[in-house]
């Protein structure tokens, strides 16, 4: 169907080794999972700079900055706050070239049109801010261990995905 956690990891690995590329990321409903995975790889230390979990509004607000009339008025699972945790963490590791950014509802009790909606932001060193959007998805999987499993999972392949892009469109 789909590729596991691990595998999505040992591609992102990969490509990031091809391109030199340097990554970081901000991770709130997947709580390090995203950075756990990718830190299995042998030799990724080359090539992950780290990951800010940032789970709660006000650890995103001290540690990353963001706004908190912005988490008021959006929430902490929205595109904005998405888009703004990676402006942020890039800015926070200068020697990262990408930044990956994940919020969402795992549930149990998150309100019913957000139950297992995650968003993600990908922000590339020297993109203009304004430019930087936060994709929408909707989560398979029902029970929170799983959901989490599959948002990581997102998380990798939407990194690799923007490896791919940028790298095709520059060779």
């Amino acid at each position: 169907m789909f590729m596991n956690l691990n595998q999505r990891a040992e591609e992102l690995a990969s490509r990031l080794a091809d391109t030199h590329t340097q990554v970081v990321f901000a991770e709130s409903c997947t709580s390090g999972l995203v950075a756990a995975a990718l830190a299995a790889v042998p030799g990724i230390s080359e090539w992950m700079c780290g990951s800010a979990v940032v789970y709660r509004e006000e650890t995103k607000a001290v540690w990353l900055g963001i706004d908190r009339e912005v988490l008021k008025e959006h929430s902490a699972v929205s595109a904005q706050v998405t888009q703004d945790l990676a402006v942020a963490v890039l800015k926070k590791t200068p020697e990262a070239d990408l930044a990956v950014a994940i919020t969402g509802h795992l549930g149990p009790n998150a309100p019913a049109d957000l139950d297992g909606v995650v968003y993600i932001a990908v922000y590339w060193r020297g993109e203009v801010i304004e430019d930087v959007v936060a994709s929408q998805f909707r989560l398979l999987a029902q029970q929170r261990v799983e959901r989490q499993r599959e948002a990581a999972t997102r998380v990798l392949s939407e990194a690799t995905s923007s490896i791919h892009r940028r790298f095709r469109s520059n060779g």
